[in-house]
């Protein structure tokens, strides 16, 4: 029998789209196409994609951008009652940010098993010493998520060598 689809998976796969939108807006500046939404009450507060090759900072991920947009509109560094939605799962470092703000989910789409710190590599908020324990929700709209991700790279590797980005 298939899972019941609920209100808050339909909110889910929208927020999820959105953060796919953003994501695009990264490939369209050259970046690794990742995007991520912050939501809270049901409402998007802030948006972020993927940064760190165009601003010369190896922070200027995805969910950073939409953490530090989101902490200036709410006029505060902690973020509870916030949902983060992002398309790639988050690295140790985004994931250690999320914690300090003090996020109520994350909601990712395609996994990654190079750098994922939300269950691929290490679960970060699975650790029982750390102080603050966000739900993680995985695979919402994934294939779009890692369709999308995969059509980038496919593309970067069929540009020649000299156009290629600065990614590693």
């Amino acid at each position: 029998m298939p899972a019941a689809i609920t209100t808050r998976s339909m909110d889910d796969a929208f927020f999820m789209a959105q953060a796919l939108e953003q994501a695009q807006k990264a490939w369209d500046l050259g970046e690794v196409p990742v995007g991520a939404v912050l939501v809270k009450d049901g409402q998007i507060v802030a948006v972020g994609c993927n940064q760190p090759i165009g601003a010369h900072d190896p922070t200027a991920h995805a969910e950073i951008m939409a953490l530090r947009a989101a902490a200036q509109v709410l006029g505060n560094y902690r973020l509870p009652g916030c949902d983060l939605y992002v398309t790639l799962e988050p690295c140790a470092m985004c994931a250690g940010a999320m914690m300090h703000a003090r996020l109520s989910r994350i909601i990712f789409g395609a996994s990654d098993p190079k750098t994922g710190a939300c269950g691929s590599i290490i679960n970060l908020f699975a650790q029982e010493k750390l102080n603050h324990h966000t739900e993680v929700v995985s695979g919402v709209l994934a294939q779009q998520c890692s369709t999308l991700l995969k059509d980038f790279f496919a593309q970067r590797r069929q540009m020649p060598q000299n156009k290629s980005l600065e990614v590693q």
